[in-house]
């Protein structure tokens, strides 16, 4: 118990939120110099962030090494424009808050012998957040007005480099989540006829998961580097998380506008304006495969990287209520998500033995479906722009990147029915986002 009210300490110092940077919500923001090269660093991880990118990388990095950073995430709220199950049929607008991310990454390493190396990460791999403006009176009110999902890697690593040719890497990866969802289920006020808010619901809770990660560094000759790095999937359990009601409607509903199931005139039956229950989900977190091939001539070293998430583990998003009412039933959402293949292209020029310049661009592909796509991550194809510097003075390197990610129009159209509940939304979202990382670096 005592362990994780640490954790949960350690999640809310270094995490004010996390936000969906990639195709669904994987982070891929673990380190300045790869950010630089749009993340094609498969290959090269030749800096201590490789115990993300590559265990095998941190068997080339000579002595101690201690690096942290941060990223920083401008996240300007998406915009939508179209119909859901609250606006009467009406074509509306509306734009979710404009957040501020701080995403930080932390690695040691050791080279413990020739051949053999070790370490320690601490990084945020997943993450996802957004807000609606007004819970009381947001078009999306019925189905999420927040969601928040956090979460926090410890990686311990070791690698072997078995010649010139090879080396391998694998850590184990225990993961600390903090999750948080809020909504304000609307129907039919009998007395009236009109539509009213039947509570403002928040399920809070936290959980853990293991996995481990496993890397491969080839080359075969010494301008080329081929990279090849694994990570298990999660089964992040979040159990008894603390629900609260708030707010509760204290007069009759007839049939609710969503998310709950129709019902005929009835009280709301939480027996005040305020109720306390638990709840428990799981939340599957795809496994990943990175593929990456650099070329080393001179003073310039070009990547491309195939990122694979299997993002098709996402089936469904279920939460458990432990103490069911007519009005607070257990929910089941599809997912039925798709695995996506990412392209990650980049570049560094050494211009001086100290300077380093460096380009980069990554296309990440949506995972989500039209049919499921929903207000908890209206997402669609990304593209990324990418720039970044690093500069070495004696045993210090500081490294800094900036990346614009241009987040491609999408319009959808799944305003449906789904056991008599009234979800999704007919219209088109547009949104993007600004990213600046900085990294520092010492060499014992």
């Amino acid at each position: 118990m005592r362990n994780r009210r640490v954790l949960a300490l350690l999640v809310v110092l270094l995490f004010s939120a996390t936000s969906a940077m990639a195709g669904g919500f994987r982070l891929p923001e673990a380190g300045a110099k790869a950010m630089g090269m749009g993340f094609a660093f498969t290959a090269q991880a030749d800096d201590p962030s490789a115990i993300y990118f590559n265990p095998a990388g941190i068997v080339q990095l000579e002595g101690d090494n201690l690096m942290v950073g941060m990223t920083y995430i401008k996240a300007n709220g998406g915009s939508f424009s179209g119909i859901t199950p609250l606006t009467g049929g009406a074509s509306v607008s509306e734009t979710q808050k404009d957040l501020d991310f701080f995403v930080p990454n932390a690695y040691f390493t050791r080279k413990a012998s020739p051949n053999f190396a070790y370490g320690v990460g601490i990084f945020s791999p997943f993450g996802l957040g957004q807000e609606y403006e007004n819970r009381n009176t947001s078009i999306f009110r019925s189905q999420i007005t927040k969601i928040d999902l956090k979460t926090l890697v410890v990686n311990p690593t070791v690698a072997y480099k078995v010649n010139d040719l090879l080396s391998i890497g694998a850590g184990i990866d225990f993961m600390y989540g903090k999750a948080k969802l809020s909504r304000t289920p609307v129907g039919i006020d009998s007395a009236t006829g009109f539509p009213a808010n039947l509570y403002n619901g928040d399920l809070d809770g936290d959980g853990t998961a293991w996995g481990f990660n496993l890397g491969m560094l080839v080359t075969p000759i010494k301008q080329l580097k081929i990279g090849v790095a694994f990570r298990s999937k999660f089964d992040l359990d979040i159990d008894d998380g603390d629900v609260h009601l708030g707010s509760v409607f204290s007069g009759n509903i007839n049939t609710p506008l969503g998310p709950l199931p129709p019902q005929g005139p009835a009280p709301i039956g939480f027996g005040g304006s305020t109720f306390n229950t638990t709840a428990s989900t799981t939340v599957h977190i795809p496994a990943t495969l990175d593929l990456g091939v650099a070329y080393i001539l001179d003073r310039l070293t070009l990547e491309v990287d195939a990122s694979f998430t299997f993002w098709s583990s996402f089936k469904s998003l279920d939460i458990d209520n432990n103490d069911n009412r007519v009005f607070l039933p257990d929910t089941a959402s599809p997912k039925n998500w798709d695995d996506v293949v990412a392209i990650y292209v980049g570049g560094e020029y050494r211009v001086t033995d100290p300077l380093a310049l460096r380009l980069g661009f990554r296309y990440d592909p949506t995972p989500v479906p039209d049919e499921t796509m929903g207000p908890e991550l209206p997402d669609s194809d990304k593209l990324y722009y990418c720039a970044g510097a690093g500069y070495k003075v004696n045993q210090w390197t500081f490294d800094l990147a900036y990346m614009y990610m241009d987040k491609k129009d999408r319009t959808n159209n799944n305003l449906r029915l789904e056991g008599g509940i009234p979800v999704g939304f007919n219209g088109e979202w547009t949104g993007d986002a600004h990213l600046v990382a900085f990294d520092v670096g010492y060499k014992f």
